[in-house]
């Protein structure tokens, strides 16, 4: 079953359960997915990566605005805001733990022959690409930091 059918059937899901926040959100999903698709030079169809890509954007701007109505004390949007993101993330590849995130990196480092903060952009060139959807760029960016310092 693909991410966009699986959208489908949660709309439907949703329906039946009157769960307002998990509605909202599918149709938020099916709604990116749908522009994607109408812009000039896309197919009928999209792969799920490009799904997956696009959910992320809209996790990590959800998270973005959860964080802003928490500084702001707007607990109200933020819980809202927070559970759409939870949903998001359902949709999303299992995010890398704090020690495989090292423990990947180190890795990468030691391929590319980085020694120095100087070599910071080799490695974040290969750490992006290969970590791509299962660790946030701000994250890495720190870490490899961190880890050539």
């Amino acid at each position: 079953m693909t991410i966009e059918e699986k959208v489908n059937e949660g709309i439907k899901n949703a329906m039946k359960a009157h769960d307002k926040v998990r509605l909202e959100t599918m149709r938020n999903i099916k709604k990116v997915i749908l522009e994607a698709k109408s812009l000039p030079g896309a197919g009928d169809t999209l792969e799920d990566a490009e799904c997956i890509k696009l959910i992320q954007k809209l996790a990590k701007q959800g998270k973005d605005a959860a964080q802003i109505y928490k500084e702001q004390g707007r607990e109200d949007l933020y819980e809202q805001e927070s559970g759409q993101v939870a949903v998001l993330e359902e949709f999303l590849p299992k995010q890398l733990t704090e020690e495989e995130l090292v423990a990947a990196l180190k890795e990468i480092i030691a391929e590319v022959g980085a020694a120095s903060p100087r070599d910071m952009g080799k490695v974040m060139g290969v750490a992006t690409k290969k970590l791509a959807g299962v660790a946030d760029g701000k994250l890495i960016s720190a870490k490899v930091k961190e880890l050539l310092a």
